[in-house]
């Protein structure tokens, strides 16, 4: 297959990668920064793709961003391509950032207490969450009995709150990417077209010399004497 990648990874190496990649963050970042400067688009639309996908990685929907990022572009009309590279500002650096804010702005808006320091209490809920979700699936091929309190607590402490205090935070930083995305591609696309216009021009300048140089050029007319000289 064309796309298909000739050195195999294990589910360990891509796990590390998905963490660390193997350039470091550094170089994914300026990679995606090229990528979406390269995109052929207005810088209007490029800026609303970005600011989409930056909002959808403040929102719980873990493993679907880049659908909730080409949604949210599609309805804004913003670049989708823009939008899936705009998702990369959820990344392992970040998460825990943004779910702090989310979550503590959510449990604000909601009226509820979120504390800090009760780290393994959410992974505890995410855990409870998984069980429930395994063992309620394998009761429909066994006689064991559906329970999910587990799942309604996750919902309720976790999923509910992040998802409602993630439209602030997330609107906000969409709109700071998007805002300081744009004159930064508009002068990079204007400075592109420059330089491919100067080197058509270049390229035209040489083709238009070229018959200019072949008509005054001394060995042609040395060539066309001596052949006159010998049908004398």
């Amino acid at each position: 297959m064309v796309f298909k990648r000739r050195d195999r990874r294990s589910a360990l190496q891509a796990a590390s990668e998905f963490v660390y990649p193997r350039g470091g963050w550094t170089r994914a970042f300026h990679y995606v920064k090229h990528r979406v400067r390269r995109l052929p688009d207005t810088p209007e639309r490029i800026a609303r793709g970005i600011g989409a996908g930056v909002f959808a990685s403040f929102t719980p929907f873990y493993g679907l961003h880049f659908v909730v990022a080409a949604v949210l572009a599609r309805l804004i009309n913003g670049n989708i391509l823009a939008a899936l590279s705009g998702t990369f500002f959820g990344n392992p650096l970040t998460y825990v950032p943004i779910g702090v804010i989310c979550l503590q702005t959510g449990h604000f808006l909601l009226g509820t207490k979120y504390d800090e320091g009760d780290t393994q209490g959410l992974m505890g809920k995410f855990a409870d969450a998984l069980r429930d979700l395994k063992d309620n699936f394998l009761a429909l091929f066994t006689d064991r009995v559906a329970d999910w309190h587990g799942l309604a607590q996750f919902y309720d402490d976790v999923f509910y709150p992040y998802m409602i205090g993630g439209i602030i935070p997330g609107i906000v930083a969409g709109v700071i990417c998007g805002y300081l995305s744009l004159p930064l591609i508009r002068t990079y696309q204007q400075r592109r077209r420059a330089r491919i216009k100067a080197k058509f021009e270049e390229i035209k300048r040489r083709a238009e010399a070229t018959p200019a140089v072949s008509q005054t050029n001394p060995l042609g007319s040395a060539r066309a004497t001596g052949k006159d000289s010998k049908d004398v």
